[in-house]
């Protein structure tokens, strides 16, 4: 999965931004804090869940359950909007 190119994000003071271009059939923004702007970035390429969690666990400190469970719900959320390609 990788982030839908009708999305971009964005550091904007301290947060991420996900902002829908045009042709996307979401309009709004998602606004996140550090884990988003970690899976933002690993959404840059074609990942896996697994891969998103192997990579905020190696980033930040806390269990690994926590972390999967802040990833799951953050991909199920961006999946709903249409923000992620499979």
């Amino acid at each position: 999965m990788k982030l839908n190119h009708h999305f971009l994000s964005h550091e904007l003071a301290g947060q991420t931004v996900i902002v829908p271009t045009a042709g996307a059939d979401f309009h709004g923004l998602i606004q996140g804090n550090k884990t988003l702007s970690a899976i933002a970035e690993c959404l840059k390429n074609d990942v896996t869940e697994q891969e998103i969690v192997d990579a905020l666990c190696l980033r930040f400190d806390g269990k690994r359950e926590d972390i999967e469970a802040d990833v799951h719900e953050a991909v199920r959320r961006l999946r709903e909007i249409g923000a992620i390609d499979e």
